[in-house]
């Protein structure tokens, strides 16, 4: 799955969360197959694999001490390696006992910086530095990997969705999208037709060698379960301790990614204001059923008369919707999203809510040369929502025709408004994005089934707003016998950093191999959220 941000705050806000970034929805590219050659003696790729990787001390502000970088490079196009190569920005955490290599770590998105991931959440793998350097990366078109941007066609993309009655006319929305399209494609550059999964699973592949490693170690959250599948499928006998945490769905289209999105959001909004309401500080009040109705009036009323903001445009109902979604990943944040409300609805001041919110947009983008690493002040403001895009939409093989769309969208509209009254239109517009980009690979829908590899962790969280615990259970039974899964009963989008018990029997696999039975489970089934403690 993925990380959801709203697409109009993310393209005028710059207000940095630290969270691990789980995402859904995107955009696309050229169709990709995945290619015969297996990496590691293809004619073309052996230098690639025979590489070394040269670390130093990572440059920049609030960077650790102890925090190393460096870069590995890859070919722009494996079937062609020959045509053009790109550097991916790698970081690490180095092992402070005897190692036995390395994991990497991809934290979601698509389109999350596994360096900035590291330098701000690296505390939460210090365990597994017992026995392993701890490694982030940047995958191709984010951070420093070449990242790409849609430039003002941003805004397009903004002016396109922005109002509940832009979509009563698709054929205008349908003219903007195709615009955008265009636009992402000039200001991205050449890794744009080469930003899918697939070729990113090669990638990981280089890095493993490029590590010294026989085997890939990793952890993946949200859309990093996508990656990491996908890598297994390429690479069974290179798969070493797995463990994939927010498990995203293989064969779902967009369409039902989004509804399940917009389900698992109004699961959550609906703990968190029973979580709420029983507080003496609930801005709704004390009775849970007339918050849900109070919030469902608020996002009207703001989408109707939004409020003025210190950016100098309107904070309206879809702003609250996402910045209300990114809260909900994360148990731990609804304290805050509880006074932050309280001051939109007390004081009409959106501005706390405002930082839960990432994402920008500048352009010209200034790009590093010959695939080079490009510097952190010269990363586009916009690259997590347009790498988010162009990444989900290259796995995905649908493309319906605008005949199709205008076709099914009152329906649609009908089922995502059923699915939730609050962020079903927020959700609907994201389905959208695909139009006008080239049709995606169908290797992931279907090819990555029926593995034979070492066994592998699947976590699962069954208040997660994004990734529903069903595709945990529908991914496993789609791997087969290798994929084991943990069934973590707690709230939040991912367990690892919000359960005891899940950190701990991942770290317990990672470094000593120890497997849960398949089935076990952690926590308990409050609705609240509680970890109360392991399971069967």
């Amino acid at each position: 799955m993925q990380v959801r941000l709203s697409i109009r705050s993310s393209l005028r806000r710059c207000a940095v969360i630290g969270a691990l970034v789980p995402a859904l929805l995107g955009a696309g590219l050229p169709a990709v197959a995945a290619d015969d050659g297996d990496g590691e003696g293809t004619p073309g790729l052996s230098r690639f694999y025979d590489q070394t990787i040269g670390w130093s001390a990572c440059k920049g502000l609030d960077m650790p001490d102890d925090l190393q970088c460096g870069k590995v490079t890859v070919p722009l196009d494996y079937g062609r390696p020959d045509a053009g190569t790109l550097d991916l920005a790698l970081a690490r955490h180095r092992a402070t006992g005897d190692s036995r290599g390395s994991v990497l770590l991809n934290f979601g998105g698509p389109g999350g910086s596994g360096v900035t991931g590291l330098a701000v959440g690296g505390k939460e793998f210090m365990h597994l530095t017992n026995g392993y350097d701890v490694v982030g990366f940047d995958p191709r078109g984010v951070g420093r990997s070449s990242p790409v941007s849609c430039g003002p066609g941003s805004v397009e993309i903004m002016e396109a969705t922005d109002g509940d009655e832009d979509l009563r006319d698709p054929e205008e929305v349908l003219r903007q999208l195709r615009s955008a399209a265009a636009e992402c494609a000039e200001h991205s550059g050449p890794v744009l037709p080469r930003i899918g999964t697939v070729d990113a699973a090669r990638d990981l592949d280089v890095m493993r060698a490029a590590l010294g490693d026989d085997r890939l170690n990793y952890l993946g959250f949200s859309y990093g379960t996508r990656l990491g599948a996908v890598y297994a499928a390429q690479f069974p006998d290179r798969v070493g301790r797995m463990v994939l945490d927010g498990v995203d769905t293989l064969t779902e289209p967009l369409t039902e990614q989004g509804l399940a999105g917009a389900r698992g959001q109004q699961r959550a909004l609906e703990h968190f204001l029973l979580w709420c309401t029983e507080g003496v500080g609930c801005p709704f009040g004390q009775d849970s059923r007339t918050a849900r109705r109070q919030m469902v009036q608020l996002v009207r009323s703001l989408d109707e008369d939004p409020l003025p903001t210190a950016f100098g445009e309107p904070f309206t109902g879809q702003d609250l919707v996402g910045a209300v979604g990114q809260a909900l990943y994360s148990r731990e944040l609804w304290p805050l999203l509880a006074r932050s409300l309280a001051l939109l609805v007390e004081h009409g001041d959106p501005s706390a809510l405002e930082g839960f919110v990432s994402g920008g947009v500048t352009f010209p983008v200034r790009r590093a040369a010959d695939g080079g690493l490009t510097d952190p002040e010269d990363i586009p403001l916009d690259n997590l929502p347009a790498a988010l895009m162009a990444i989900n939409c290259a796995d995905d093989p649908d493309r319906p025709t605008a005949e199709q769309v205008t076709r099914s969208l009152e329906r649609l509209r009908e089922r995502y408004e059923e699915a939730s009254e609050v962020f079903g239109r927020y959700r609907l517009t994201q389905v959208l994005m695909c139009y006008g980009r080239p049709k995606g690979t169908d290797y992931i829908r279907d090819e990555v089934k029926d593995l034979d590899t070492p066994k592998m962790l699947l976590v699962g969280t069954r208040g997660d707003p994004a990734t529903p615990y069903r595709w945990t259970v529908q991914t496993a039974a789609r791997l087969g016998p290798s994929a084991v899964v943990l069934d973590n009963k707690g709230e939040g989008h991912t367990g690892y950093a919000s359960s005891e018990c899940v950190h701990r029997k991942v770290d317990d696999f990672l470094l000593y191999g120890s497997l849960p039975p398949s089935g076990s489970s952690c926590g308990s089934p409050d609705p609240a959220g509680e970890d109360g403690g392991e399971g069967a």
